[in-house]
């Protein structure tokens, strides 16, 4: 069964490239450009996996990761931090927030695509 990852970037360049690395790994993705769309998006479609970036309008990824863990239908569902952050206090935020795991930008997507899979095991 194929999984579906959601990405939440505001950038149309990143949802594009991450779009392609993990369409190319075999997964379905939906896409969201900020916090808000990405809860709303979350809640029409669903997901397996979740990617956000931390800078976004409207939602920023803190925001949306404890929207989504506050979803008792998303308490367990896995987030990847994508960000050009590599603040150990901000990751620490993020940690507490919900999310499984970060991500600094750029991202190889080899490695990216073999952290989804190790969090949608």
């Amino acid at each position: 069964m194929t999984k579906t990852v959601l990405t939440v970037d505001d950038s149309r360049t990143m949802r594009d490239m991450l779009l392609m690395a993990l369409e190319d790994a075999g997964y379905t993705v939906i896409q969201a450009v900020d916090g808000v769309d990405g809860l709303e998006t979350l809640a029409a479609k669903g997901a397996d996996v979740v990617i956000t970036d931390i800078n976004m309008p409207r939602m920023d990824g803190f925001g949306f990761i404890e929207g989504l863990r506050a979803d008792p239908n998303h308490r367990t569902t896995p987030v990847l931090v994508l960000t050009t952050e590599s603040d150990a206090e901000k990751k620490a935020r993020a940690r507490a927030a919900g999310a499984t795991g970060w991500i600094v930008k750029p991202f190889d997507p080899a490695k990216l695509v073999d952290a989804v899979r190790r969090v949608a095991a």
